[in-house]
């Protein structure tokens, strides 16, 4: 009796303490390793849930806050998982590429490990064991940007040579006929006197270019996330400025009703036509943004006049509102009063900048970095200056008759990140 006695009143306090102590020293651990060495840390994190594309994204997002970026696959810097470079990058993986394999990016890591990095396209195809390096391994390659350090646009390897074949199946082929002839020149009696000599097949210059949208889909097709850029990155100011709702916000109906009119934009990634019971056409749309997916419901008229523009992969600023289709009803229909490409939204809303800053934080170095950046992004938007000054409490606006820009990324991301000034669309 005693003994069950004491160890009731240890039980009431031994498992939260042992606990207490074990939760304690990991979370120090993992604070350590995040404080000291945050890009190794953070790529370790990320492969653990490397197969729960959602939760990458966040955390990519966590890398963004700390400054750490984070790059898509290369051949010279990539393993197994993600990992982090000299630099402090982090890299996606290899056996995270849709259709490459484990077989494969084993064979393309200890060749580099073996024998140093690639040096180019070339390189890679006389060295790497081509039995584990199938086409497709080669394919996905290409389209996730693991090649894009030896210089050939990704398009160019799609393209046809002389002989009317694709550049990436000659490129193959002549990678076998290296390694073969070198083999030869081994088991040969005089296989020490030179080098296998075969001539490289041209790279296709006469190509088109693939749209920034479509090199993007392809790259998330096989690492699941945009990595090298995304296709609403141009039109930043009007996600920003112009909307009032972010996609993921599609759900809480109630919530959009309330607010009124609403305004937002993003990418079509998905498009599903379907017939009500009663006959009816009907379309369920979903659309991304930086912040994450929704989906569009529209039956009826309201579908059949708005589907032509609501096409996947279209990137579209869309304003509506959610109301009662009938007096009495408690059903919320959506209306749709307008659907534009983001592009068009951007050149019509977008008409003036301004940014302001205080006379006595100017310095050569500022005046000098954004007199650069505003003259690389020429475009049709009126810049303005607001200078303070102690003297005078009114600001003086300054107007730049000679100058117009396009207000994208670069531009917004460079005022963001400089706490000396600070700005106004329209």
């Amino acid at each position: 009796e005693k003994i069950w006695a004491d160890w009731e009143k240890f039980a009431s306090y031994a498992f939260n303490k042992s606990h207490a102590a074990c939760y304690s020293w990991v979370a120090y651990q993992t604070g350590y390793l995040k404080a000291h060495y945050p890009a190794e840390y953070m790529a370790a994190v990320m492969s653990r849930n490397m197969n729960n594309i959602s939760e990458v994204t966040k955390l990519m997002d966590e890398c963004k806050s700390m400054g750490i970026p984070t790059k898509g696959p290369d051949i010279n810097e990539s393993w197994q998982r993600f990992s982090a470079n000299h630099k402090g990058e982090i890299r996606f993986g290899l056996a995270g590429i849709k259709g490459m394999g484990a077989a494969a990016a084993d064979a393309m890591i200890s060749e580099r490990e073996k024998n140093g990095p690639y040096k180019s396209i070339f390189d890679v195809v006389e060295r790497v064991n081509l039995s584990a390096c199938n086409r497709r391994a080669f394919e996905s390659m290409v389209l996730s940007g693991g090649f894009d350090s030896f210089g050939i646009r990704r398009e160019q390897y799609f393209g046809q040579t002389g002989k009317g074949e694709m550049f990436i199946d000659t490129l193959i082929r002549y990678g076998w006929l290296y390694q073969q002839e070198q083999q030869q020149m081994h088991n040969s009696l005089f296989g020490d006197m030179g080098g296998v000599e075969i001539a490289t097949p041209p790279v296709p210059n006469l190509v088109d270019e693939w749209s920034n949208l479509e090199r993007l889909n392809k790259e998330r097709d096989l690492v699941g996330i945009y990595l090298s850029a995304h296709p609403l990155d141009d039109y930043t100011v009007v996600l920003k400025h112009l909307c009032n709702t972010h996609c993921s916000e599609l759900a809480n109906i109630e919530g959009l009703s309330a607010k009124g009119q609403f305004q937002l934009g993003g990418i079509v990634t998905a498009v599903q036509k379907k017939t009500t019971r009663r006959g009816e056409p009907c379309g369920f749309v979903t659309i991304e943004d930086f912040e994450g997916s929704g989906e569009l419901r529209l039956f009826g008229e309201e579908w059949t006049k708005w589907q032509g523009m609501l096409v996947e992969g279209y990137t579209l600023f869309i304003q509506g509102r959610y109301t009662h289709k009938f007096q009495n009803s408690t059903f919320l229909s959506l209306m749709l009063s307008n659907v534009q490409f983001l592009s068009k939204a951007k050149d019509e809303n977008i008409e003036k900048l301004t940014i302001s800053f205080d006379s006595s934080e100017l310095s050569e170095t500022m005046v000098t970095d954004l007199s650069t950046l505003l003259s690389e992004h020429p475009g049709s938007v009126q810049l303005y200056l607001s200078v303070r000054s102690a003297e005078s409490p009114v600001p003086l606006i300054l107007h730049s008759r000679k100058q117009t820009i396009d207000v994208d990324r670069d531009i917004l991301a460079y005022l963001d990140e400089n706490p000396a000034m600070d700005y106004h669309i329209n």
